[in-house]
């Protein structure tokens, strides 16, 4: 043949991707920009006029607390929440999501506090009408931070229609679910023990609580027996001995607990070690299992024991406190209590019916006095014995004093041991404000509770409405139900400023709640006009109506559980106009079955009778890449604004779809990386299909029964990613789903079917059927992948549907397509499943060749592909050379050999055939297409073009 022309001459006769889309997407940058030409189009409000007539999908938002900016928690939360809604959106439903916040509460009463000891103000000087104005006015601040912050991260909702639980009409609301409670009779006053924070000075929610390591001092402390109810006397001159972490609550000491069913034995000291307090021949009560450890305690280096008798035989049994003639001249009886176990301490349990949950149920069972010992700061009262003014953490040493000076007088008198054991220091997990981080108490003080049980069965109607709600993850029903069926009576007292008051009134004579409908009414109608405020503002008599001598009544100035707050939201925000009730879904971090899960549930149940949510989704928590938690003193904290600004959203939301939300997950520089370079797959993808798209239009569209074996495989694969889609919309379970759409993109598309797929897009010519099929496909591709990707990458998927010629509206405004049944063929999937896994074998060998020198490039290999005789028929119609883009292939049927690439139910027996082989393709390099064909330098007008790609320049393909 006559020597080359340049391939250059060629190279406008090759149709190459064209596009506008760009290699890098600079989303820092374009992301910002894509907003602003949404608030320009006001796709928000098409959006809302969208979703008229449609069957509504609700998602109820809980509330983020309005103080400080985003952290990477809040992102995962409202980017799954996004996900969801949008997703529900392209597959027809309504969307009406309503973005919230919580605004009272501690946290921003404690922020208004800080700036006024900065000032050194008296907070107690300030008008409860200014400070709460203060607390109103951050809140506000932080709110528009955080609405600002959400849409930055492309999360689309309803956000000129916001709700806030400092809004009017939400504290009115509030105050109106009280009132039903106040009126259905789950609503009163007690005295009964409550997690307190001195620091606080205020009661504790379940949810406010975290645990952390504490340092206390552990004591064992003997109580003389008084009263023996023995018929052999085995308790005179005995000791009943308790072992307690919280010595501070000695003077509280009411009674001691045993076990029924637990044998104790009566010890007799035989000798001791140097620094013992007990002396030999002191007798003391524990039980029995626990006499090895005990005695190792008190330093008891011989005993033995005297008497045994079975817990039962304690009845009637009581002992004096061992300060008695000190102020704590009363009798304490030993109890049975079905909490006493002996998994540690002695099988006595020191009861405070003011300082603990068993406790207080344990006294209240059997008459004990509910001391009022412990102040709101932590102090002890003015008229505590001994104590007076001490503050409780630092009790150990003034208590541990006593007792041992107690035990010191009763071994100077000959008495039975009275007083301090032992004490030791033990570092155990012990609850404290999340807030403070301070450690909290149990005090007992008057709270406002919603009963559990009794009237009203709340605990039981709960436990009901949540068998008809779905779990997902499914096991984290376990968690919320088992959490309900064993809390105590709901305190929804704190006191404090900010916040909704619990606005009561409680008969001054009687100490019986106001329970007047028309009261509550004037209440609501105040808090709906001037908001909470009214009830500060306010005489009592505007409220009480006339009739009512206000002298008469306490109004109550305790605000309400900000989680009893969040827990009514669904009042204020669903069943109203379009926004169905109960919701459709609630979403949050596996913390709030103990916090919003729950209040929700209880307030609605306690109200309505059923739960607030068809369903409920939980995330885990956000940890490092090394599975720590975030803390600024360990330098790993990754705020959604630095990734914003660094990546781009897009990036932080395929984070999100990326992981395992049911579980906790991990973030990191390298983990965002690794996102990254997911991120470039995707865009990459969608960026060849626009380019391999230019020019298409419906006439060169192919039918399905025209398409190749090939194209109708990968329509087939598109069904599959389809339902896997439809299947989580309707599930809510969306682990999985786009690891999977991404590893279509990249091992069925771009490692595949693109790469096969090239050379007929770039040089056949514009009517062959091939390249027209090849076309209609990329066009389903780009138009559903486009789709399955918006709710998740909002900014890309934008900028990819736009940049297609005739896309004028935004892609959030699509639907997923409803893919023909015909595609889905699962057969042709299995099919193409297997000569995938031939090509790999084929890839392997050229790959050898290339790195061995034997070729550059697989267009420069021939194939020789042996196969059994029921391969050859089972792979029949494959062109080998295309599917394994190479020049030239050859198969070769090896008579009665045994299939190597068949399922054991279609292999045929035999001596397996040798692998496949390449060697160096004959003929010359077509200067257009490059594969190397002996047909090349046939056509004298262009000898250096295979005849396809002469027939594509001459025009006649």
């Amino acid at each position: 043949m006559s020597e080359s022309k340049p391939q250059d001459l060629y190279r406008e006769t090759v149709f190459l991707p064209t596009t506008s889309f760009p290699m890098r997407g600079n989303l820092p940058r374009r992301e910002p920009e894509i907003l602003a030409g949404w608030d320009g189009e006001k796709l928000d409000a098409r959006l809302f006029e969208q979703a008229k007539g449609r069957d509504v999908f609700m998602l109820h938002d809980g509330p983020p607390y309005a103080n400080g900016h985003l952290h990477i928690g809040h992102a995962l939360n409202k980017i799954l929440k996004d996900v969801i809604n949008r997703a529900h959106r392209m597959a027809g439903y309504g969307i009406h999501y309503v973005p919230g916040w919580d605004c009272h509460g501690l946290p921003i009463e404690w922020k208004i506090e800080e700036e006024y000891r900065k000032r050194g103000q008296d907070k107690d000087s300030v008008p409860v009408l200014q400070f709460r104005a203060e607390c109103r006015a951050y809140a506000q601040k932080w709110l528009d931070t955080q609405a600002a912050e959400f849409r930055r991260l492309g999360v689309q909702a309803e956000w000129a229609n916001r709700y806030a639980t400092m809004d009017f009409s939400s504290e009115a609301a509030i105050a109106g679910e009280i009132g039903k409670f106040l009126l259905n009779g789950l609503l009163y006053r007690g005295l009964r023990p409550v997690m307190w924070s001195p620091v606080e000075k205020t009661a504790l929610a379940e949810a406010e609580i975290e645990y952390r390591d504490h340092e206390s001092t552990a004591i064992h402390v003997a109580f003389p027996f008084v009263t023996d109810p023995t018929p052999a006397r085995a308790l005179e001159d005995v000791a009943a001995v308790i072992w307690t972490t919280t010595p501070w609550t000695i003077p509280a000491n009411r009674a001691i607990a045993y076990g029924s069913d637990i044998t104790y034995a009566v010890v007799r000291v035989d000798g001791v070690s140097e620094n013992a307090t007990l002396e030999p021949e002191a007798k003391v009560l524990v039980a029995e299992d626990l006499i090895a450890p005990f005695c190792e305690a008190a330093g008891i280096t011989a005993h033995h024991v005297l008497y045994t008798l079975p817990g039962s035989a304690l009845e009637g049994a009581i002992c004096a406190h061992p300060l008695r003639g000190q102020g704590y001249d009363f009798d304490v009886p030993l109890l049975p209590g079905a909490h006493v176990t002996t998994e540690a301490g002695t099988g006595l349990v020191h009861t405070a019916p003011a300082h603990g949950e068993d406790d207080f149920n344990l006294g209240r069972a059997y008459g004990l006095e509910i001391t009022e010992l412990v102040m709101d700061d932590g102090r002890y009262a003015d008229y505590v014995p001994l104590f007076a003014g001490g503050h409780v953490f630092k009790a150990a040493e003034p208590v541990c004093q006593a007792l041992l000076e107690a035990m010191q007088r009763a071994v100077a008198g000959g008495t039975a041991p009275c007083g301090l054991v032992a004490r030791a220091v033990l570092v155990h997990s012990y609850p404290h404000s999340w807030r403070s981080r301070a450690p909290i108490i149990y005090r007992a003080t008057p709270q406002w509770f919603i009963r559990m049980d009794g009237e009203g069965h709340l605990r039981d109607r709960a436990l009901a409405a949540l068998e008809k709600v779905t779990f997902v993850p499914a096991q984290a029903r376990n968690r919320l139900t088992s959490m309900v069926a064993g809390r105590p009576d709901w305190c929804i007292s704190r006191q404090r400023a900010w916040g909704v008051p619990i606005a009561v009134f409680v008969e001054k004579r009687t100490g019986e709640v106001l329970r007047d409908k028309d009261v509550m009414e004037r209440v609501v109608t105040a808090f709906r006009a001037e908001g909470a405020d009214a009830w500060y503002s306010s005489p009592a008599a505007r409220f009480l109506g006339e009739g009512r001598n206000p002298d008469d009544y306490e109004q109550v100035f305790d605000i309400v559980d900000v989680w009893f707050e969040s827990g009514s939201t669904h009042a204020f925000v669903l069943g109203h106009g379009d926004m169905p009730f109960p919701a459709d879904l609630y979403l949050e971090g596996s913390d709030q079955h103990r916090g919003w899960f729950q209040s929700s549930l209880l307030e609605s149940v306690g109200t309505r009778g059923i739960a607030p949510y068809k369903a409920l989704v939980t995330n885990g928590f956000v940890l490092d890449e090394q599975g720590r938690k975030m803390s600024k003193s360990l330098g790993n904290v990754i705020a959604p604004q630095d990734v914003n600004d660094s990546l781009g959203a897009d990036i932080l939301r395929l984070w999100v779809m990326n992981s395992d939300t049911n579980e906790d997950l991990r973030i990191g520089k390298e983990i965002l990386k690794q996102q990254g370079e997911l991120y470039r797959r995707l865009r990459n993808t969608l960026r060849w299909l626009l380019g391999a798209l230019d020019g298409f239009t419906e006439a060169e569209r192919v039918p399905y029964a025209e398409l190749p074996e090939l194209e109708r495989w990968v329509l087939h694969r598109m069904t599959e990613l389809g339902g896997l889609v439809a299947r989580a919309v309707e599930t809510h379970e969306w682990v999985g789903v786009y690891p999977a759409l991404h590893g279509f993109c990249a091992a069925d598309l771009s490692a595949f079917y693109f790469d096969v797929r090239k050379d007929t897009i770039y040089c056949d010519g514009p009517h062959s059927l091939k390249r027209r099929a090849a076309r209609t496909v990329l066009d389903h591709l780009h138009r559903n992948l486009c789709a399955w990707l918006a709710p998740v990458l909002v900014f890309t998927a934008e900028e990819a549907w736009l940049a297609r010629p005739g896309n004028t509206e935004s892609v959030h405004l699509q639907a997923f397509e409803d893919l023909p049944t015909e595609w889905n063929d699962p057969e042709l999937g299995e099919r193409w499943a297997m000569l995938r896994a031939v090509r790999r074998v084929i890839t392997t060998e050229i790959e050898t060749a290339r790195r061995d020198g034997l070729v550059k490039s697989s267009l420069q290999a021939a194939l020789e592909l042996p196969l059994s005789e029921a391969e050859a028929a089972r792979f029949a119609g494959v062109d080998w050379a295309e599917l394994s883009i190479v020049s030239q292939a050859d198969v070769s049927v090896v008579a009665g050999s045994g299939s190597i690439y068949l399922g054991e139910d279609e292999a045929q027996e035999g001596t397996p055939h040798g692998i496949p082989t390449i060697s160096v393709a004959t003929g010359h390099k077509c200067a257009r297409c490059w594969k190397v064909l002996e047909e090349v330098g046939r056509d004298a007008t262009h000898p250096e073009l295979c005849l396809r790609c002469v027939d594509v320049v001459q025009g006649k393909a």
